[in-house]
């Protein structure tokens, strides 16, 4: 098994996080990542704002290695896009993106409104981050 550290050395200045607000759904999302199906990620700006304010946030061509639910190196990501939208005007295309579910912008809103309101920052005109990128590597 390939340790943070290695992947760190190998990655440096690489963020490291993982998906979700739980360890099961860091796994599920992880996977999804793997499996190629999952090429994007979103945040509420307010989340992004209290995370990143503390150091550097991912921006196009940074490098990401995405830990298990048990804090595991699972594999490193490289963003290539970032950009704000709106909860309401998110699409199709982005969601299915996101690899969730039966991949519809149905299933996307429904999730990801149980998630934000377990945040406590859903609204649907609620500022988003969303983040596509790259699996680069597998640990």
């Amino acid at each position: 098994m390939t340790t943070l550290e290695t992947v760190k050395n190998a990655y440096p200045g690489a963020l490291v996080w993982q998906f979700g607000d739980s360890p099961q759904l860091a796994d599920e999302l992880a996977q999804r990542v793997l499996s190629g199906l999952k090429t994007a990620t979103c945040c509420s700006r307010v989340a992004w704002q209290e995370e990143f304010a503390r150091g550097e946030a991912p921006s196009e061509g940074s490098d990401n290695i995405i830990l298990s639910g048990s804090g595991q190196p699972l594999c490193v990501i490289r963003t290539v896009r970032t950009q704000r939208i709106r909860f309401c005007d998110v699409t199709e295309a982005l969601a299915r993106k996101e690899g969730e579910g039966d991949l519809s912008l149905a299933h996307w809103r429904e999730g990801h409104k149980r998630y934000f309101e377990r945040e406590g920052t859903y609204s649907e005109v609620m500022e988003l981050i969303f983040e596509e990128f790259e699996l680069i590597a597998v640990c």
